[in-house]
């Protein structure tokens, strides 16, 4: 990939400098942004999956908060990419002594740092942290609010499959209260052209969300749905008494292969993951031919590349 195969992508005087959430983006940087993303794929098929669009930079990957996936993803993004990545860990660093996150951030900027990707448990940390750093920050999670890579993999992946989202029916279920990733998507699908609903228990639905549905009855959520996404149950953020118990759950809301029936009949599922087997869905749908789960993984390599490259190359343009 020689530079002047990006260079379509690099001329945007509105490109975001962040990637927080989806203020300030439209659908045109989502575009641009999925453009790249396709040839990034085209990198990670070669027996070399590595390239020098961002030689010279350093990408921090800054964890306040514990992942696997989203990390591993991104690192590995960055790598691909040929820069230098510099891994911090919230739990084994002086936060542990009383730092603040201002702090910490502030001195691994001392270091030189050119990005920065950022997962917290409190809300707003990444908007701060733009304003504190003015270097390019991706959000990768902060607490219930916002989770915009996630959102990009899942519609990367579904455009993958469905072609376009035009008035296409995109039904998630389950824990919609607790996910940041359900609000993401939330925001970010309906941009693309999409119809979203949102069901789960009444416990588990947020008040009004904009350009979205709000239902507790799943058979209406899943009728005629061009796909359908579970999410997962995060007990570790609920209170007791906001979650029936799990057979209650299983019995009005897991994704089984008969629910999935009052979907369309090529619908595909989709899990951001962690996933609990058997408990949001039936255990043998995440391996079934209608399950995008691996893909989803798959793609989030090559969507994160992208957006790492449109906020450190893209914007110079």
């Amino acid at each position: 990939m020689g530079t002047g195969v990006m260079e379509t992508h690099t001329h945007s005087a509105e490109q975001p400098k962040h990637l927080l959430d989806f203020q300030g983006w439209n659908r045109a940087h989502i575009e641009s942004l999925f453009e790249t993303a396709k040839m990034m794929q085209e990198v990670l098929s070669r027996p070399v999956k590595k390239v020098p669009a961002l030689t010279g930079f350093t990408v921090a990957t800054v964890f306040f908060e514990p992942s696997t996936r989203t990390r591993l993803s991104f690192e590995l993004a960055a790598r691909r990419m040929s820069a230098d990545v510099l891994s911090f860990s919230g739990a084994t660093s002086s936060m542990s002594k009383g730092e603040s996150y201002k702090d910490t951030l502030l001195t691994l900027d001392a270091m030189g740092i050119d990005a920065y990707v950022i997962r917290v448990d409190a809300a707003g940390v990444p908007h701060q942290a733009a304003r504190w750093l003015g270097k390019p920050i991706i959000n990768a999670g902060d607490g219930w609010r916002a989770h915009p890579t996630q959102a990009l993999l899942d519609a990367f992946s579904l455009l993958e499959r469905l072609g376009s989202l035009e008035g296409r029916k995109i039904a998630i279920v389950g824990d919609i209260l607790h996910s940041r990733v359900a609000r993401s998507n939330a925001e970010l699908l309906p941009m693309l052209g999409a119809e979203v609903w949102l069901c789960g228990p009444a416990t588990l639905l947020p008040g009004e969300l904009p350009r979205v549905r709000l239902t507790t009855d799943l058979r209406e959520a899943l009728h005629d749905a061009d796909a359908v996404m579970a999410l997962r149950l995060q007990k570790e953020r609920m209170d007791r008494g906001l979650l029936p118990s799990e057979p209650e759950y299983i019995a009005g809301y897991q994704i089984t292969h008969e629910r999935l029936g009052w979907a369309k009949p090529e619908a595909p599922l989709l899990h951001p993951g962690p996933m609990n087997r058997d408990l949001e869905l039936e255990g043998t749908l995440a391996e079934s031919p209608r399950s995008l789960v691996e893909r989803q993984v798959a793609n989030g390599q090559a969507v994160r590349m992208a957006v790492l490259y449109h906020l450190l190359v893209g914007r110079k343009g």
